[in-house]
């Protein structure tokens, strides 16, 4: 079977285009623009990748060896529901769908049984902790990690494999199209608002997802916020406190609290002792864009509500202090539509930080009749407002993050974007490629 990926450079296409490739399809695709990614797929045997999303180019592709099926990003049918590829597909009658279909079929032709952690926020660490578990510990795992790591690629495939860890975003609802055999919750809060418009809605996907699911783990928090039913024995509720007492030594509370989920994961799929399991969880090498030391001092991590922004604060007071550092953030929203849901939940999710540089948001899948809120307007919504201030991403910030970094202070980027983001930007203005 050929399969043509469209958006084959993303986070969540790609790692699926490798992973098909190990489970023996045959993939080609396509993308907006070039990238490391796209050379690491082409480096793993991923040759067909064009750089061009016209009409044309996908019909020579199918001129030379025909394409079967057509796996699209979900933003391809928001920016354009009548994309060239979309149009070809139909036009020459192949099928075309979203990825979990492509996932679900490898989970039914390779008889796998679905590991889905999901969640507003700590969704990607855990499960990259549970893939780092079962490298540690001998357990054969097909995965797809939309982040990059060390030790390993962002998408397996192991024919020894029993399981198939995913993430599974509830963005567009992806979630609701799996039926896990371990649903994995790592913490709801309300997100998504263009999908979502309501709290309750994204509540019940949730509730939905786990009826969906043989069996769940879920903190005790969003338990109760979901009002699931304690007495349900498919859903095993976690006491955090239980987690914090235990002898994780990861930096940050949030990411003790995801090691304990993948711990209890990897309860359920092996017969390694827990105190094997925490002290393999303690040597966990992280990820790129959670706590990431770009150089010295200078760290970029992936936060996008108040949520995560205090989990990236809890890590970085641990390290600062460690270090007797003062706390400088570099802030970048993620998207204006998400602004004007969370501008009273900021509050103090800085708390800790010396001083906040707050960058425009990053524009993406806007709502044209909604106004861009500035900076400076965000930064009044804070419990204490005199820490932060507009800045951008310019050769004035370039130097003042050089004096902070001079001075000995930590420097945290904080963004959620992609292409063109504030990652991307300290990535081109300090690392040398």
């Amino acid at each position: 079977m050929h399969i043509y990926f469209s958006g084959i450079g993303g986070a969540g296409i790609g790692p699926l285009a490798e992973m098909a490739l190990k489970a023996g399809y045959e993939v080609s695709g396509s993308d907006k623009q070039n990238s490391s990614y796209i050379s690491a797929l082409k480096s793993v045997g991923i040759k067909d990748i064009f750089l061009n999303q016209d009409y044309e180019t996908i019909a020579k592709v199918h001129s030379k060896h025909p394409i079967d099926w057509l796996v699209y990003t979900s933003a391809l049918t928001m920016e354009n529901p009548d994309a060239p590829e979309l149009r070809f597909a139909k036009d020459y009658q192949i099928k075309a769908s979203k990825r979990d279909e492509l996932i679900n079929k490898i989970l039914k032709d390779k008889n796998l049984s679905l590991i889905a952690v999901a969640g507003t926020h700590g969704k990607t660490t855990t499960t990259a902790m549970i893939i780092w578990l079962c490298h540690q510990h001998n357990v054969p795992i097909s995965y797809l990690l939309p982040a990059k790591t060390n030790y390993g690629p962002m998408g397996d495939f192991l024919n020894e494999s029993r399981y198939m860890v995913i993430e599974a975003d509830e963005f567009d609802r992806n979630f609701l199209h799996f039926n896990p055999w371990l649903s994995v919750i790592s913490g709801v809060s309300w997100d998504h608002q263009e999908i979502f418009p309501t709290r309750e809605n994204y509540q019940q996907a949730f509730i939905d997802f786990i009826k969906q699911s043989s069996q769940t783990l879920i903190w005790q928090d969003d338990a109760i916020y979901l009002s699931l039913n304690e007495e349900n024995h498919a859903i095993s509720i976690q006491d955090p406190v239980n987690a914090t007492a235990t002898s994780i030594k990861l930096k940050g509370l949030y990411n003790r609290l995801d090691g304990w989920l993948a711990i209890q994961t990897m309860l359920r799929i092996c017969d390694s002792p827990v105190e094997q399991l925490i002290e393999s969880l303690n040597l966990f090498p992280g990820l790129s864009r959670r706590m990431e030391q770009l150089i010295p001092n200078l760290y970029s991590d992936y936060a996008h509500t108040p949520e995560k922004i205090r989990g990236v604060m809890s890590v970085a007071q641990e390290i600062a202090k460690s270090k007797s550092q003062s706390i400088i953030v570099l802030y970048e929203p993620l998207t204006d539509r998400r602004q004007h849901y969370i501008i009273n939940d900021y509050g103090n999710c800085f708390e800790g930080a010396a001083q906040v540089y707050w960058l425009p948001s990053y524009l993406a899948r806007e709502d044209p009749n909604q106004r861009i809120l500035p900076p400076a307007e965000l930064i009044s919504h804070l419990a204490d407002p005199t820490i932060a201030q507009p800045a951008n991403k310019d050769e004035g910030l370039k130097r003042t993050i050089d004096a902070h970094l001079e001075k000995g202070d930590m420097v945290v980027g904080i963004a959620g974007g992609g292409g063109g983001s504030l990652d991307d930007w300290l990535r081109d203005s300090y690392l040398i490629n």
